[in-house]
């Protein structure tokens, strides 16, 4: 059986856009209709001519149609608030790819107030030549860190080897899931069973922390480790704000 020509420009980099709730990382709740929280994201997909989706709850018509582009779509969604914005988004993306009737050769989400693409992955041969990848970000510290640990509260409570997984990998560099992408068929697989994870695990998380970096990097970890690649090329140095930097696809913050 052979498989299925690889084509960049079937390719589409998604984000998610959730306003009128509060915001636990950023400690505050986004405005409804503040194009400029998305603009650079949007913008960089533009100018690389990609094709980039955005979904929301709260931009104005007018706001959709002023910067609709031949490149950039925008997608109306409705919040489950069962669910954090930040997990949300996984199944937001999984139902728009499951209703796909173009098959697609490759896809990435990321986040979309801090996240710029600097270069096209799609056209890379390091991306082309590894189908088998979970692409994401990471950043310049080890999984056993503080925040992570209060992040994952709720996750160790309900996961029974969860504590075992934080123990092993515990100084392996941090994955964000921030960025996150790859082959379609690889990238599938894992978002489903990412937003199994969510489901069976995260959908009574009444903590003041979301579960989705625990989540992603339990996943990652536990089931994707040799398939793992991150870092350069495909992200620059977390919150470390390299503008100048031109060897990485997305630069995150």
């Amino acid at each position: 059986m052979s498989l299925p020509v690889y084509k960049p420009s079937d390719s589409l980099i998604m984000a998610c856009h959730i306003t009128g709730v509060f915001d636990v990382n950023r400690n505050v709740t986004l405005a409804h209709d503040d194009y400029s929280l998305i603009q650079s994201w949007a913008e960089s997909i533009a100018a690389a001519k990609i094709k980039g989706v955005l979904f929301h709850n709260n931009l104005s018509q007018e706001t959709c149609e002023t910067y609709t582009n031949e490149f950039i779509s925008f997608v109306g969604i409705h919040h489950n608030p069962a669910f954090n914005p930040n997990v949300f988004r996984y199944f937001v993306y999984l139902d728009y790819l499951k209703n796909q009737h173009t098959p697609l050769s490759a896809v990435f989400v990321t986040d979309v107030s801090d996240v710029v693409l600097i270069s096209n992955p799609f056209e890379d041969v390091r991306f082309i030549n590894q189908p088998d990848a979970i692409f994401c970000g990471d950043e310049a510290k080890v999984l056993d860190n503080e925040w992570m640990r209060d992040h994952a509260t709720h996750l160790r409570e309900q996961i029974a080897d969860y504590a075992a997984y934080e123990n092993r990998f515990g100084q392996d560099r941090l994955l964000n899931c921030g960025i996150i992408g790859g082959h379609f068929s690889s990238f599938y697989g894992f978002l489903e069973k990412l937003c199994e994870l969510h489901e069976r695990y995260n959908a009574n998380n009444k903590t003041a922390y979301t579960g989705d970096m625990g989540a992603f990097n339990y996943l990652a970890r536990t089931q994707y480790a040799d398939q793992l690649i991150s870092g350069s090329p495909v992200n620059t140095v977390f919150k470390l704000y390299e503008t100048e930097r031109t060897d990485c696809w997305f630069r995150h913050k």
